[in-house]
């Protein structure tokens, strides 16, 4: 049978917004209120708000390039356009070195929201994530039509059930729960939005989708408007209720929703909420899934990465290959996190300041190349941001900067891979 060499064109608005959603919309929303209030206090919900209007011009040079350039290499694409061919290879390696740690850390919290119904111990709730990313795996394998389906049926319901969650812990808020409100200065204020860019990265995997959808120059800017305002208005209500209700004060930060809902509702609605947890964690791994087998597929068929890792599925026209490479890569930190009893905060952390340095690299790159003043001017904006949050990640700055050193000395002194 004759190789399939394009990917299958099947995604709608609709299946683009739900997936851009899941790929946001996932575990930040349910563990990083109770953190980033825990560091900053009340004012905790200006790094929300903040990152909130911070997003918007990045989602804007995003929506405007993706539609440009249509694209499974996403941004890696862009910056081959700005920069050339070794700028590309390090942003798709910067994007890819903090897959291992972002997914399997998406994959646990669902995981311990799920054991915190049945009492799990260390060991079920690692066996469930591994399960959760497996499951992502093995759905992205069908197809991107399935899979886009799914994402809009899940994602219809968790956006129901966290507005249900929300308004359920409306009577716990009380005013003197956001006094005072700088108990620890502006300084935790930054590093929390370091943190949050956690919970605002996944706008940029529409791209690497952006050859599948029906009619990208539509349908991409479209899917991204509907799903930063769904997204912002349902991250600043959760965070609100967070910090009204002091529920962040004694409980647990990765099972705090269930506690929201539980004063008003019981065990039952508790239970129901913690399902939900598991539930939502899967989303963002199923698309960001999708986005990094496009990346790798892209990355290989411009000649970065192995000629194996472009072939596509023979009925499926899926990069299968690089979605079974996947597999073992997550069950390898799974592993060390069961063995090591890692910390979250810190597994978070990596991919942040990774991604930063892609935003960063991105916008940039968008800056340089759009035509429009508005696509200019949010990518310049974004860009300079992204620097600004950067610069609160601490010691994790040196993560992206060791990965570009390694890739540019390795592109210096030999072949990067065997062709």
């Amino acid at each position: 049978m004759q190789q399939q060499v394009e990917l299958k064109k099947s995604i709608t608005w609709v299946q683009g917004a739900a997936l851009t959603i899941g790929a946001v919309l996932g575990s930040g929303i349910l563990v990083l209120p109770a953190i980033t209030a825990e560091m900053a206090g009340p004012a905790s919900l200006i790094s929300w708000l903040l990152m909130g209007l911070f997003s918007l011009p990045m989602v804007i040079a995003i929506g405007t390039m993706s539609s440009r350039f249509p694209d499974s290499g996403g941004m890696a694409t862009y910056v081959r356009q700005a920069f050339g061919e070794n700028a590309s290879q390090i942003t798709g390696i910067l994007m890819l070195s903090a897959m291992p740690f972002g997914m399997p850390v998406t994959a646990l919290v669902g995981a311990h929201y799920l054991g915190s119904i049945f009492a799990w111990s260390s060991t079920g709730i690692h066996l469930a994530a591994a399960g959760l990313l497996l499951t992502a795996i093995g759905l992205n394998y069908r197809g991107i039509e399935l899979s886009g389906r799914t994402q809009v049926f899940v994602v219809s319901a968790i956006l129901f059930i966290l507005t249900f969650a929300v308004l359920s812990a409306v009577p716990q808020i009380q005013f003197q729960a956001f006094t005072p409100f700088l108990p620890h200065g502006w300084v935790p204020v930054g590093k929390a939005m370091m943190l949050l860019f956690f919970a605002f990265m996944g706008w940029e995997m529409i791209g690497h989708l952006a050859e599948e959808f029906r009619s990208p120059h539509r349908d991409l800017p479209l899917s991204l408007g509907v799903a930063v305002v769904l997204v912002n208005a349902l991250y600043l209500a959760v965070a609100f209720t967070t910090v009204g209700s002091g529920v962040y004060h004694a409980e647990n930060p990765v099972t705090v929703m269930v506690t929201l809902v539980a004063y008003r509702w019981g065990e039952i609605a508790g239970t129901l909420i913690a399902l939900l947890g598991f539930i939502v964690c899967y989303c963002p791994v199923h698309t960001f899934i999708a986005g990094f087998s496009r990346l790798v597929y892209a990355q290989a068929r411009d000649g970065h990465f192995p000629k194996r890792f472009s072939r596509l599925h023979p009925r499926f026209q899926t990069p299968h290959i690089s979605l079974l490479f996947f597999a073992p890569l997550y069950l390898l930190i799974l592993l060390l996190s069961y063995l090591l009893s890692w910390d979250l905060k810190p597994l978070i952390s990596i991919p942040s300041a990774n991604f930063l340095v892609v935003y960063m690299l991105g916008m940039v790159s968008a800056g340089r190349i759009l035509p429009d003043k508005l696509g200019k001017a949010a990518a310049w904006i974004s860009a300079l941001l992204s620097g600004i949050v950067f610069l609160f990640a601490g010691w994790f700055t040196l993560f992206p900067l060791a990965v570009i050193m390694l890739v540019y000395l390795l592109t210096q002194f030999r072949p990067f891979f065997a062709r």
